[in-house]
């Protein structure tokens, strides 16, 4: 399997869907799914049930944010989105900002 672009920790921009233009923090990455958590960003409405015998865990309505495809959202490097693109550096694969050629990680 490819190494992903986007990492957890991130700060990302979405490009398409109802939230675009939006920005946030990878909170999670599924590389199965190909899609990635996003703080803030798609939200979406649970009704849980509540847990006998297991403490707080109280029944209710929960905000949460639910994934967002991979391919929908772009690296933020110094205020501006951009494609990301890995490069060897002494001996060790890297990603690179496309934009601007600064090493990334």
């Amino acid at each position: 399997m490819a190494t992903s672009k986007i990492k957890k920790g991130d700060l990302v921009k979405v490009i398409a869907g109802k939230d675009k233009n939006k920005e946030g923090k990878v909170i999670a990455v599924n590389r199965k799914d190909n899609t990635v958590l996003v703080e803030g960003i798609n939200m979406i409405t649970k009704h849980t049930k509540q847990q006998q015998g297991k403490a707080g865990m109280t029944g209710g309505i929960i905000n949460q944010e639910g994934p967002v495809d991979i391919s929908n959202v772009m690296y933020v490097h110094k205020g501006e989105a951009t494609r990301i693109g890995f490069t060897e550096k002494d001996g060790k694969k890297v990603r690179v900002a496309k934009s601007t050629g600064d090493i990334i990680d």
